[in-house]
């Protein structure tokens, strides 16, 4: 392991990623992307992974010093060569840490979940089901690729999950000779810059990213190697001295679809408060004059894209009442700017959705994960008006003094790999964006999880009712039942009618979330309701208590469909783990954000028409329209992303941080 004083100058300077391919280029680049997640693929690592397995017998009759003795050789040529061996060292490399597996866990691998260590040492993405022992894979590969000595980063989506993980890591890193530390929030910086030197780290991405950020404000300038290396020879080396990051080499990425997709979106900011009285004065009178404008007459609101634009009529109505204000409002544009970020806030954020107000602070909530963001901040206004709104103290705006999206920090890895329950619905993203190919990896026994039919309805009362009335059902047979909503709000209004009903439930959501793992972790037990948001407890097994397989397993209920059906089939994972018995059920309601948002104003009208002539068929239309929302939401978000990723690429030249080494 690296002495706790040194940074590997050679990898503090990331380069610049590939700019994404256009025309024909980008037609032979997916043609590549195909062909590499082509079955042919799957069936080369299921043949290595069956010879890694009949090393099986030889491992198993060594000793214990024997097989330290057979790691350490492999481990000193795997760094002799930098991680590029030959393909019969990495199968008896893997044959060896499998045994260790044993040795340590009292777990050895199956063969599928070799196959899944291999392809990720190949640099693909593997799809493995929710529970099939995705944290053993990844510990797995995280040692081939530590040994080669250049730091290694397990991403998981929170803290938690960080922590854990490594210390299930260290109870086997005797065996590996590598060291693992976890980076938290907690952590202060001269301990972030002691966890970072460990062969292996584990963390959230927001962790990795900021503390990159981080170490590039402190270098300034002199980011680049060659300039690191002249002021070390030179003596002046201050700004190094505050640099935490070893350097990126390769990144593991644990729920995948989840930290390159969803979270995709929203660059990173690195910020100060910025005192400034006149503006923060502005945000709340921005906020009272949009109290005072009318929807549909002074301004359009466009649910679907959440923009708000100002009408004629409305420019001439606000220029009215911003006349007796003071001289930052003669301006049109920065009136019109203040104003529209304030429609913004009034017309699409609601309490308990988008955001929750915690010890007198506005706290962002992600809407895919259900998990609350304390650290972050909308920009522009946005966050003050929201702050209007709710009546706490308003804060001055924020300046960026850093920003960098997930999907460009994440291409700046010469090694990215990763696994998800759920990535083939995404795999042309993943191939085009980071050159990952989606590899599906079988399961290590057949599922047998029942997937009910679809129930529709017109009214969203009907459908809670209904929904109700399931969770009696299943609940008097003694099964568990997993129930899963979109918004905290949702969560508990269900909670409330349950409880009415004389029905008990463990609530999981993000006011909930430090006991997520306690609530998650029981959810298989016999007659437990659990009620959570998007989060699930993704990364936490749902195992069954004994006798709960007989009584048919887990059901899974999801309230409504997400924007991206890949969450939905997260979701009904949660059911029948590792072939055991289980079922899922997902409702719907012509009421559900997805068609209020996503759904084209014709196919609206339609259901609408039909619904007062044809109830049947308006119900029966609602399934084929939910896939239709979907897609128009999923391609909206796609674009969305490749938007985000170009601003990067055009704002880098003018971020003051990156000096000549663009990042």
């Amino acid at each position: 392991m690296p002495a706790a004083n040194t940074v590997t100058l050679d990898l503090l300077a990331s380069p610049d990623p590939e700019t994404l391919p256009k025309g024909l280029d980008a037609m032979n680049h997916a043609l590549r992307g195909k062909l590499k997640t082509a079955r042919g693929i799957r069936r080369q690592l299921l043949e290595e992974a069956e010879r890694v397995d009949g090393l099986s017998g030889e491992m198993e009759a060594m000793s214990n010093p024997s097989l330290r003795s057979e790691i350490g050789k492999l481990q000193r040529e795997y760094r002799r060569r930098r991680g590029n061996v030959t393909p019969e060292t990495r199968t008896n490399a893997l044959a060896a840490l499998r045994e260790a597996g044993w040795r340590a866990w009292r777990l050895r691998a199956y063969k599928v979940q070799l196959a899944g260590v291999l392809g990720m040492d190949r640099g693909c993405l593997i799809e493995m089901a929710t529970g099939e022992g995705k944290t053993i894979v990844a510990a797995m590969a995280a040692v081939l690729a530590g040994w080669s000595g250049k730091p290694c980063h397990v991403v998981t989506v929170n803290d938690y999950l960080a922590q854990r993980d490594a210390d299930q890591f260290a109870k086997m890193a005797s065996w590996t000779g590598l060291e693992v530390a976890a980076v938290t929030a907690t952590l202060s910086p001269i301990q972030r810059r002691s966890a970072y030197q460990a062969d292996v780290v584990y963390a959230t991405s927001k962790e990795l990213l900021a503390d990159f950020l981080r170490d590039r404000i402190a270098l300034g300038n002199a980011s680049a190697a060659d300039r690191l290396a002249l002021r070390q020879l030179s003596g002046n080396d201050n700004a190094r001295r505050h640099v935490v990051q070893r350097g990126l080499h390769t990144a593991i990425v644990d729920e995948a679809d989840s930290v390159l997709i969803d979270e995709a979106v929203t660059p990173l900011i690195i910020s100060r408060e910025q005192p400034n009285e006149s503006l923060r004065q502005a945000c709340i009178e921005a906020y009272h004059l949009a109290e005072q404008l009318i929807t549909g007459r002074d301004y359009k609101a466009d649910a679907k894209h959440k923009q708000v634009d100002l009408t004629p009529r409305g420019e001439s109505h606000l220029a009215q009442l911003a006349d007796p204000l003071p001289p930052l409002w003669r301006g049109p544009d920065r009136r019109r700017e203040l104003v529209e970020q304030a429609l913004q806030a009034k017309s699409f954020f609601e309490r308990e959705k988008q955001y929750v107000v915690q010890d007198g602070k506005v706290v962002i909530v992600d809407e895919f994960s259900g998990r609350l963001m304390p650290q972050r901040t909308w920009r522009e206004g946005l966050h003050q008006a929201i702050e209007v709104r709710e009546g706490i103290d308003v804060t001055s705006p924020s300046e960026t003094i850093a920003r960098m999206s997930f999907q460009r920090f994440f291409r700046l890895f010469p090694r990215l790999s990763g696994m998800s329950g759920t990535a083939r619905e995404s795999a042309g993203e993943l191939w085009q964006i980071y050159r990952l190919p989606v590899v599906d990896i079988p399961t290590n026994r057949p599922i047998i999880r029942s997937l009910e039919k679809e129930k529709r309805y017109l009214k969203s009362e009907e459908k809670w009712r209904a929904i109700v009335e399931e969770v009696k059902q299943i609940h008097d047979l003694g099964r568990p039942i997993l129930i899963g909503t979109r918004s905290i709000e949702a969560s508990e209004s269900l909670n409330q009618r349950l409880l009415e009903n004389g029905l008990r439930a463990n609530l999981l959501n993000a006011k909930r979330h430090l006991e997520e793992a306690l609530i998650v972790g029981a959810a298989g037990k016999k007659s437990t309701i659990t009620i959570a948001t998007n989060m699930a407890g993704r990364g936490t097994d749902i195992r069954l208590e004994q006798g709960v397989v007989e009584l048919g397993g887990l059901h899974v209920i999801a309230t409504e469909r997400h924007e991206a059906g890949r969450i939905d089939r997260q979701l009904f994972g949660r059911a029948g783990r590792q072939g055991d018995a289980g079922s899922a059920r997902a409702f719907v309601s012509f009421e559900d954000e997805l068609f209020k948002r996503f759904l084209p104003t014709p196919a609206k009208w339609g259901v609408r028409l039909l619904a007062r002539f044809a109830p049947f068929l308006a119900v029966k239309f609602l399934g084929p329209a939910a896939e239709w929302a979907q897609g128009i939401a999923q391609r909206r978000s796609y674009r969305q992303r490749r938007q985000v990723l170009q601003s990067d690429q055009w704002l880098e030249d003018s971020l003051g941080f990156a000096g000549s080494q663009r990042t």
